[in-house]
């Protein structure tokens, strides 16, 4: 495999954690990183090794020693800072949730397949070796029918009303920032519901909690997400012959368990890191660039899009727009 070239806009929490992943990663090299402060941009590229610091996105993006860019920015800027990326032939893994709706992925995905590039969601949980092993136990009929999946994703956050969390302008709340991941782990499965029934609390434009029930013609999903209520975070997946079991922070957990339909432990399956587990989405999108490839077969665009609809569909009952939506 050959190297290839990152480039990383936004220097917050999540461009660090994934920055750590890339320094050691094979084949991954730390290129450039852009920040609308030059000043913050070189001292990221110092501390990790980055050899280009851009003070503008739009610099990062005509770059072209760059092979792909990780969007690290937060939720109400994606659509715009991957649009750029791409009309400027960048390959573009974005951070989760891609954008505010799906009217802005699908013209996200029309420009990458206009311009033959590689587009991925950076769902992390897609790519990891537990949510692998789960879905060959799932194909393999292990526990036969799916008839009830339950995943959770719920902390207790203090309320701060200049933290993009709880920030309208900044694409926050629970659902994007928190409920993608539960969403995404049960459509992977299900595939796009027959019915959504949704409720949340509402409070400065952003959902502080919510909880998802999703309908099919044979089994039904249930999801809780929120700022408010720690809980588990665990997920099960229950079958006509068994069941799995998905240990607590089920989206980066690195244990799964099967059991039979008599509770009984069938089979153990336990993953960890080898970096900090965003090694697993850098490996598939590299790897997916080595063989010219436009979306990842573990994270298909259509999933992302069917996800994002789910999430439309849950604000369109709420009653909430984004200011960029208004």
């Amino acid at each position: 495999m050959k190297n290839i070239n990152w480039g990383i806009t936004g220097t917050g929490r999540i461009a660090r954690t994934f920055s750590d992943a890339l320094a050691k990663t094979q084949n991954a090299v730390l290129y450039a990183v852009a920040s609308r402060s030059k000043n913050k941009a070189e001292n990221f590229a110092q501390e990790y090794g980055f050899s280009k610091a851009y003070g503008s996105y739009s610099e990062l993006a005509h770059d072209n020693n760059i092979d792909i860019v990780y969007i690290a920015t937060p939720m109400a800027s994606h659509f715009n800072d991957v649009m750029l990326c791409l009309e400027n032939g960048k390959n573009v893994l974005c951070e989760k949730s891609v954008t505010l709706n799906s009217e802005q992925l699908e013209k996200i995905l029309s420009k990458a397949k206009e311009k033959n590039l590689f587009f991925m969601e950076a769902m992390w949980t897609k790519c990891r070796p537990v949510f692998l092993k789960t879905m060959e136990w799932v194909k393999n009929n292990k526990i036969g029918n799916i008839k009830y999946i339950k995943a959770d994703f719920s902390n207790n956050v203090k309320y701060n009303p200049d933290d993009r969390l709880f920030r309208a302008d900044c694409g926050g709340g629970a659902l994007l920032d928190l409920a993608v991941y539960p969403l995404s782990f049960a459509e992977a499965f299900l595939g796009y519901p027959d019915e959504i029934i949704s409720s949340a609390h509402i409070r400065d434009g952003i959902d502080l909690s919510n909880s998802i029930t999703l309908k099919y013609n044979n089994a039904f999903v249930s999801i809780d997400s929120g700022f408010e209520i720690p809980l588990k975070n665990n997920a099960i997946i229950s079958g006509t012959d068994g069941y799995i079991i998905l240990g607590d922070r089920f989206f980066c957990t690195c244990d799964a368990v099967l059991y039979d339909r008599n509770g009984s432990e069938i089979e153990k399956f336990n993953a960890q890191n080898i970096i900090n587990g965003y090694e697993y989405e850098i490996i598939e999108a590299q790897k997916c660039i080595c063989e010219n490839l436009e979306e990842s077969p573990l994270v298909p665009h259509s999933g992302t899009l069917s996800v994002m609809k789910i999430m439309d569909e849950c604000r369109r009952q709420w009653g909430l727009k984004f200011p960029d939506e208004q």
